[in-house]
């Protein structure tokens, strides 16, 4: 390694089944970028000291994956308003003296994915329906909200987390119980699955689309299967739906800006070259 070469990874627990290495190597040799971009299994109560070593091992920054996005904001000196905002972290960057940027770009990958898969979508299209309230849903409601959706509703398993998300935002939010996330379907003109539910290997999600309208645009931030059964039932009853791959390409241009000097862009090779990973047996 020399002053030239750039480091940066993705921090989680677990993080073996992440495809961020897969992009960002991708973008590395396109660019003719000399670095690399690791694995990093980092068990939540070793998040801390992880992240203050990252400066000491030459690395530019991470990103934060399951489940640190939040834990992470303790230990980080610089947060970006939008992060702070979020009151989620996915990405690091570290400064030239060592200290920790926090930065979101999940929200500006959440919308950049929903314009390029579903252009006709328009904020007053109806109200959306937002599944969980972890980081990545935090993320999801506050761009939805700066983009004008003028009703959101919230459904999460756990009523005392979405209320605690609902708080944190000034929007029309409504918190729906669980036992009644079917009702939060009536008139929406988008349903958002933000929780790990279907993802593979995983618990699956338990939600009949009877009640949803067929305008409705349904996306799922899952991307291992890159078509989970929300939006295999979702596209069989003629529901346009948009698949989580495209999130996380988006969202990792920000990052890939922070610590390799250049914007990289979402191609249609690109995308066709990460489905095939992500569906090869």
């Amino acid at each position: 390694m020399n002053d030239s070469y750039r480091l940066a990874g993705v921090m989680g627990w677990p993080v073996a089944h992440s495809v961020s290495p897969w992009l960002h190597r991708y973008w590395l040799e396109r660019h003719g970028v000399a670095g690399d971009y690791v694995k990093l299994a980092v068990p939540p109560p070793r998040l801390g000291p992880a992240l203050r070593a990252l400066a000491n091992l030459g690395f530019a920054g991470c990103n934060l994956t399951i489940p640190h996005k939040e834990l992470a904001l303790a230990f980080i000196d610089e947060v970006d308003p939008d992060a702070q905002t979020i009151g989620a972290v996915n990405t690091i960057v570290v400064r030239p003296n060592g200290k920790l940027r926090g930065m979101n770009s999940d929200a500006f990958g959440f919308i950049a994915n929903l314009r390029a898969e579903a252009p006709d979508w328009r904020a007053v299209s109806g109200p959306a329906a937002v599944l969980g309230a972890g980081g990545a849903a935090r993320a999801v409601v506050s761009a939805l909200l700066a983009e004008g959706v003028a009703q959101l509703r919230l459904v999460n398993r756990h009523r005392e987390r979405a209320v605690a998300l609902r708080s944190a935002f000034d929007g029309n939010i409504a918190v729906v119980p669980w036992e009644e996330r079917m009702a939060a379907l009536e008139g929406a003109g988008l349903l958002v699955n933000a929780t790990s539910l279907g993802m593979a290997g995983g618990p699956v999600l338990d939600l009949p689309l009877d009640r949803l309208p067929r305008e409705a645009v349904v996306s799922d931030i899952v991307y291992t299967p890159l078509e989970t059964p929300l939006l295999v039932a979702a596209r069989r009853r003629g529901n346009r739906v948009v698949d989580g791959l495209g999130m996380l390409m988006h969202q990792g241009r920000l990052g890939f800006a922070a610590w390799f000097g250049i914007e990289p862009e979402v191609t249609p090779a690109l995308r066709a070259r990460m489905a095939a990973l992500l569906t090869r047996p």
